[in-house]
């Protein structure tokens, strides 16, 4: 149980990272060269999503419509309104950018890993697992920019939504040619899993990295103290406690078999630490992205301790 309740070897190493950057931050030509390696790593990193991603995961979700639309509709519906609640009832209760940061969770996609695993170890439909994650970071390529523009503009924040299209077809233009690369190359990735699985953690440390070294520069910690950090903890713990009890209502309400309720459940209350970090580099100035990503890092490491005690308890009934 105290296992469950430790930071996981990851989270170690983010906030290293984060602790090298506060000490060592890049600065001039220096920053310079760490961003053009982190956008070739986001390059990378969505073209290697498009190479693994089989053709078939997609059109195989569409058979299971019912629970691959309360997925989508629970991540980028839900989820986001609840943000949206949040800030409209508690508003002074964190900075503005850390409300961005908020807005900017609620509107990622679910997790891969983490929403497979935790569904496994709670015996419930693994398949479906793998297949709404899929659809759901391949939805989330081009919703999360318009849904956090639109959330940004409604909470009173700077949400450009002339920028979506740009952001969308950097994005788009490696998850593309990753999917027309697998005609070639898509035995190679199965075989390289995974080193293409390390790569996607060695991309959001480069990021993090870019992104809190431009924020320190910026003053971060003069602007960040520990009683706001409390208070986003508050947030984001209460965020991710209605997430869980959101998702496994909706499917009760829906008639989902309990199996399928299970993926639901962790798919649909998940968000994704892998594309999360990568795509707020591309969506924000450097020296407000590490700001932006504080709440998506708290969130990701809650989730995945309150996932492995649900999980268990999901197991054992």
């Amino acid at each position: 149980m105290l296992a469950r309740l430790l930071p996981d070897k990851f989270i170690l190493l983010l906030l290293a990272t984060i602790g090298i950057a506060t000490l060592l931050p890049a600065k001039g030509q220096g920053l310079a060269v760490v961003s053009v390696v982190s956008n070739a790593a986001i390059f990378s990193l969505f073209f290697f999503h498009g190479l693994r991603l089989a053709h078939e995961a997609v059109w195989a979700g569409l058979k299971h419509w019912r629970l691959q639309l309360a997925v989508l509709g629970f991540v980028y519906g839900a989820l986001p309104l609840l943000g949206l609640a949040a800030s409209a009832l508690v508003p002074g209760m964190l900075s503005p950018e850390l409300w961005l940061g908020i807005f900017f969770l609620c509107a990622l996609p679910s997790t891969v890993q983490a929403a497979i695993a935790s569904a496994s170890m709670a015996k419930g439909n693994v398949a479906a697992s793998v297949i709404a994650s899929a659809v759901s970071n391949l939805s989330g390529v081009i919703l999360t920019p318009l849904i956090f523009a639109a959330l940004a503009h409604i909470g009173g924040g700077s949400g450009d939504l002339s920028t979506v299209g740009r952001i969308a077809l950097l994005l788009l233009l490696p998850f593309a040619l990753g999917q027309i690369a697998r005609h070639w190359l898509a035995a190679w990735a199965e075989r390289n899993r995974a080193w293409i699985g390390r790569l996607d953690r060695t991309t959001i440390l480069i990021t993090v990295y870019v992104a809190f070294s431009a924020a320190v520069n910026e003053g971060l910690w003069g602007r960040l103290d520990g009683a706001e950090m409390l208070r986003l903890f508050a947030v984001v713990l209460g965020l991710l406690a209605l997430a869980f009890a959101g998702a496994w209502m909706l499917g009760g309400l829906i008639g989902l078999k309990r199996e399928d309720r299970i993926t639901l459940l962790f798919s649909g209350a998940h968000k994704s630490l892998a594309t999360g970090a990568p795509m707020a580099r591309i969506l924000f100035p450097a020296a407000q992205a590490g700001m932006i990503v504080i709440p998506l890092m708290l969130y990701h490491q809650l989730q995945l301790t309150i996932s492995a005690w649900i999980a268990a308890r999901l197991a054992r009934n």
